[in-house]
């Protein structure tokens, strides 16, 4: 009986993989490294200089954590695509409809077509928020923004989501096992059900820094580096993973299709290192910090995909473009920039060579039209492929 047990559990672990992995595959997407510009600080240059900063480096997507009109006046006319965020304190306003179209025509419309605002996320990790309240609220306001972009003709070219942080899993280890903790199941079936009506993704803020921290003796450093590591196999899954950003992201990917939804998009919001901490923040250092985001920016422009959805590449928002004096929190909070205040490099990732070559760009297309072409026709008999497959392992479920 348990071998049999054992036998129809590795089978149902093998069809949602292959639940989730038939729908990825028919993806193929190429984009721009994206970078989180925070402004917690008091010594930041102008929004005319970052705008310089990052059209120098030719990174063509950013994330603020408002809707700055200084910021968004300045990036008008620019090749820079923004993602601007609704702030936690107001989203009991934006759960009355009225309200959120005042909203989107006040704080959005001004601004199209010369500023690019790609996304509006709605609040920033209220799942896990201190005020447990604003939960009831986030998915009346994310609809209603949407609705609002909808009555102003502007949701084709706007997304509209929310980014969680990965303490909304209540597993996350292995992979395939990942699933939402139990008391925001419900909300959050509701917001997967809207991200999946809208075609819009699933934003994670994923940091393995904070793992690594919290259990220096049990992971390894390589492992959550990006570094060369015999890293780990999903028992049930049978995929390996290099390293811990894409086990976390596939936990997620697993988690939304146990909530029976399939093609959403997984993309990560924010992750990062920092260059320096407390004294009890191990790992927090100068050379771990530029080897993580190093070994990151390397993937990015490899368009690599995660283990579970190898052929769509993993969209990643590197937090963060500056270190911000005034956050609150251990050392490290304030210490999470590519650059200090006055431009200059923290340390060195790689950009800098972006901005010496013309035809280097990090939004450039890694595959020509007619690659995707072929890519995409592959993906079509792969998918029909994994069809007869899922066919052949139901079949045999039944069976025993």
């Amino acid at each position: 009986m348990a071998t049999r047990f054992t036998q129809k559990m590795t089978i149902n672990y093998i069809l949602l993989a292959l639940f989730i992995f038939a729908d990825n595959v028919m993806f193929v997407q190429v984009a721009s490294f994206g970078i989180n510009y925070g402004q917690v600080a008091n010594n930041l240059p102008p929004p005319n200089k970052v705008l310089e900063l990052l059209s120098t480096l030719k990174i063509t997507k950013t994330r603020i954590y408002d809707t700055n009109p200084q910021i968004l006046q300045s990036f008008s006319n620019s090749n820079v695509e923004i993602i601007v965020t609704i702030e936690n304190q107001i989203l009991n306003q934006l759960s009355d409809p009225q309200q959120a179209f005042e909203w989107v025509s006040s704080h959005i419309k001004p601004y199209l077509p010369e500023t690019k605002i790609t996304g509006i996320q709605v609040g920033n990790e209220v799942f896990t928020e201190i005020d447990t309240s604003l939960i009831q609220y986030l998915v009346p306001a994310v609809i209603n923004i949407y609705n609002a972009l909808v009555q102003l003709g502007l949701d084709t070219k706007i997304h509209v989501s929310t980014p969680s942080s990965l303490e909304v899993l209540e597993e996350s280890y292995p992979p395939s096992a990942g699933s939402f903790r139990s008391e925001i199941s419900e909300i959050m079936y509701q917001l997967l059900s809207f991200l999946s009506k809208t075609k819009s993704p699933f934003w994670i803020n994923a940091y393995p820094y904070f793992a690594y921290k919290n259990d220096p003796d049990k992971i390894s450093l390589d492992y959550v580096l990006f570094n060369p590591n015999e890293g780990m196999v999903d028992p049930n899954t049978m995929l390996h993973y290099d390293n811990m950003l894409y086990a976390m992201v596939d936990a997620v990917t697993f988690a939304i299709a146990k909530l029976g939804f399939k093609g959403i998009e997984v993309r990560v919001s924010e992750t990062g290192w920092p260059s320096k901490g407390d004294s009890d923040e191990i790992g927090a250092t100068l050379e771990n910090a530029e080897i993580y985001n190093r070994n990151l920016l390397k993937r990015q422009m490899d368009n690599e995909g995660t283990p579970l959805s190898p052929r769509m590449r993993l969209e990643a928002y590197l937090f963060a473009l500056f270190n911000e004096n005034m956050k609150n929190g251990p050392n490290s909070e304030r210490n999470y920039g590519l650059f200090e205040p006055d431009e200059s490099m923290t340390y060195n990732v790689g950009l800098s060579a972006f901005a010496k070559s013309s035809t280097s760009s990090t939004s450039i297309s890694l595959t020509s039209s007619a690659t995707r072409t072929k890519a995409a026709r592959k993906d079509c008999q792969s998918l029909f492929y994994w069809m007869f497959v899922y066919l052949l392992i139901s079949s045999f479920c039944d069976f025993i």
